[in-house]
């Protein structure tokens, strides 16, 4: 038992290892949509002129 324990514990530590080290990461369709929303331009509305003017102001 203490040798298959030791042989899934090495056989882990290799799919580990190639997985963060060897594979290149595959891009999903979700985090192609995200990549395109975030570097579209954002709208922008300047919402100051509805800013009520400071108590105690003659405007």
């Amino acid at each position: 038992m203490p040798y298959l324990f030791g042989g899934l514990v090495l056989l882990n530590a290799i799919t580990l290892g190639y997985y963060l080290f060897f594979k290149p990461p595959s891009t999903t369709q979700t985090l192609k949509a995200a990549k395109d929303e975030i570097t579209q331009p954002l709208a922008f509305t300047n919402s100051a002129k509805y800013i009520p003017p400071v108590i105690g102001t003659k405007d």
